[in-house]
């Protein structure tokens, strides 16, 4: 580990007329800040090219800055995550500490500045203490030809009219430089709530805005933070905002186990003939059996499984024998993801995450709870007190960064998940939530149906309300899983529809839930996206489009040189359609090296998968 501390420079506020200036490690990036007027501004350059212009930057509403002195120091040191795309990331930056007077009142603005995006942080003094907190932001954004947001990533028809923008902000400009705004730390930025935007055109930007009252000396602001990168694709690997986060807050991580899990909740009315799965003990017996026999780390016993709940006691179903359930898979070295929500009473917080640790399960997925940040603080606490993880459902708080902080939180449903609001839920809204929503952080996204001509049939009960409207073929299925970044892949479909393809199930059942290294080839928002994710040696590659036939060169310039790799490629069959013909599939095998380039067919709704593995 490294860590430089460079000369400290304090400056009287009668020099503030200059700018102050810190530049990335590489000297690519460099954020500046001047007093005008009453105001603080900052703007951010790469290179020749404006990103933003100067912007105005405030902690109380309308208080007049002053800066009275300032420090670098430059900072370099690498650490282990727990779970996710990379085995290691580097920590690399510059980092600017203001010294300033915001009404009269001392606060610190933290400015740390890295070779892909910058982060903005304020820092309270003693002296502020009751005050209200307003961190406001200001964003012009120059030569925006398209933008994004939100958990759904969702395309902003028109920026400039946009009255509520959700987290995260990705534009992409006329010279195809991309721009991401969003926040991080947020856990460790007490009474704060999530980032708000709009676009505002007295400021001729967008502004995002944080409000909190002041807890007094040492008390944070979230940081708020500008991601930017040469295509949608670098933004998702991208580990800015990571780096911001707290630090790893438990001590003990190894009963934090990334996998692959089964659902349960998709499979409600599948009938195979001699068996129809319900919310029933029999049906999560199978269930956890399937998972056994095909090493898959959890089944997500999902909603009804109890009626009611309240005062520390739950009213089982009495279809469901839980503790049969949970003994049953701890057998079988099954882990038990168990649900969840208010709706059906409130159990009690204080003692929920209790409960659920005393009947075995290795996690809680939290549905209804909404958006707010200090509930989702405090369960996040409370299951890592009980060795639980945590998988929040419908709306959550974003959260961006907190599973380097606390890494039981092991995905979250910030998007739409599979088969919900499948009005919305088509391969370009796909794709822009793992190239937006999934920014800030692991996704529960719950991808992998291979039995799509049922669904369309309505042959389950949890299908789509409109039948034949699931666009999509099993082998981008496949590839979605690999796509989107969590530390739980959810496979939705019945075992038996698995088993119907085990073949094109090898690559789900071989694919591991964290990473070595990841690289995105190719990426270009609401039409495709190419994900490389390395565990060992041996390279998962995947790619999904839009609902246009297209073919993909995939550079292997990653590989290790030297070495000739087995490829196992999963394809589209030749006549595959994501609505005429989903289910059609084919498996090839070759072998490339560092210096190929792989083309690779996607169907309409389509997909290709590829596992590299070295030869000795």
């Amino acid at each position: 580990m490294l860590f430089a501390l460079s000369a400290v420079l304090t400056i009287a506020s009668s020099d503030a007329a200059e700018p102050i200036i810190v530049k990335s490690p590489d000297g690519s990036v460099a954020v500046s800040f001047e007093i005008n007027g009453d105001d603080l501004t900052y703007a951010i350059n790469r290179g020749e090219k404006t990103i933003i212009p100067p912007s105005q930057i405030e902690v109380f509403t309308d208080a007049a800055m002053a800066v009275t002195g300032h420090q670098t120091q430059t900072h370099d040191s690498v650490w282990e995550p727990v779970y996710g795309q990379f085995r290691s990331i580097r920590d690399h930056y510059n980092e600017l500490t203001l010294s300033l007077t915001a009404g009269r009142v001392p606060v610190e603005l933290i400015c740390r500045v890295f070779d892909t995006g910058v982060g903005l942080r304020f820092v309270m003094s003693e002296e502020s203490r009751g005050r209200k907190i307003s961190y406001q932001t200001v964003h012009r954004l120059p030569n925006v030809a398209a933008a994004h947001n939100g958990s759904r990533g969702g395309k902003i028809p028109n920026l400039k009219t946009s009255r509520r923008i959700s987290v995260p902000l990705v534009v992409q400009r006329s010279d195809n430089v991309h721009v991401a705004i969003l926040e991080s730390d947020l856990y460790s930025a007490a009474g704060f709530e999530s980032l708000r935007m709009k676009y505002s055109s007295s400021h001729r930007g967008v502004v995002a805005s944080n409000v909190a009252v002041s807890q007094g000396a040492g008390h944070l602001t979230p940081w708020r933070v500008v991601l930017i990168g040469d295509t949608a694709g670098a933004l998702t690997v991208n580990t800015v905002a990571l780096n911001l986060a707290a630090p790893c807050q438990i001590d003990d991580t190894d009963w934090i186990v990334p996998g692959k899990g089964l659902w349960d909740w998709r499979i409600h009315g599948y009938h195979n003939g001699d068996f129809a799965y319900g919310i029933d003990t029999r049906s999560y017996l199978r269930l956890i059996d399937f998972c056994a026999e095909n090493e898959i780390e959890y089944l997500t016993v999902d909603d009804f499984w109890f009626e009611h709940a309240g005062n520390g006691k739950m009213k089982v179903s009495p279809k469901v024998d839980i503790a049969k359930v949970m003994q049953y898979a701890k057998e079988h070295g099954v882990r038990i993801m168990l649900y969840y929500d208010r709706k059906k009473g409130n159990f009690g917080d204080e003692t929920l995450f209790e409960h659920y640790a005393q009947l075995g399960a290795s996690g809680i997925k939290y549905g209804f709870m909404g958006n707010k940040a200090t509930f989702t603080r405090e369960s996040i606490n409370a299951a890592a007190e009980n060795k639980l993880l945590i998988n929040f459902h419908d709306g959550p708080v974003p959260m961006t960064g907190v599973q380097r902080t606390m890494p039981n939180l092991i995905s979250r449903e910030y998007c739409h998940g599979q088969q919900d609001a499948r009005k919305a839920f088509t391969p370009e809204t796909f794709l822009n939530m793992a190239m937006v929503s999934g920014l800030t952080g692991p996704l529960d996204m719950s991808n992998g149906n291979f039995g799509i001509n049922s669904i369309n049939a309505g042959e389950r009960e949890k299908g789509p309300k409109e039948r034949n409207t699931y666009i999509s073929t099993v082998v981008s299925e496949v590839a979605r899983n690999l796509v989107i970044n969590t530390g739980l892949v959810t496979l939705p479909d019945a075992p038996e529809e698995y088993c119907k393809k085990t073949d094109l199930f090898d690559f789900l059942r071989d694919m591991p839930a964290t990473w070595d290294d990841t690289r995105v080839p190719n990426s270009k928002l609401g039409e495709y996206i190419t994900v490389a994710r390395r565990s060992g040696q041996t390279w998962f590659i995947a790619s999904v489009g839009d609902q246009n036939q297209r073919d993909l060169n995939i550079p292997l310039d990653f590989l290790s040189p030297g070495i000739r790799y087995q490829a196992t490629v999963f394809s589209d069959g030749p006549d595959a359609h994501g609505v005429t013909n989903p289910e059609a599939y084919e498996i090839t095998s070759t072998t490339v090296n560092k210096s190929d380039i792989v083309t690779v067919r996607l169907a309409v709704g389509g997909g290709n998968a590829i596992i590299l593995r070295p030869i000795e």
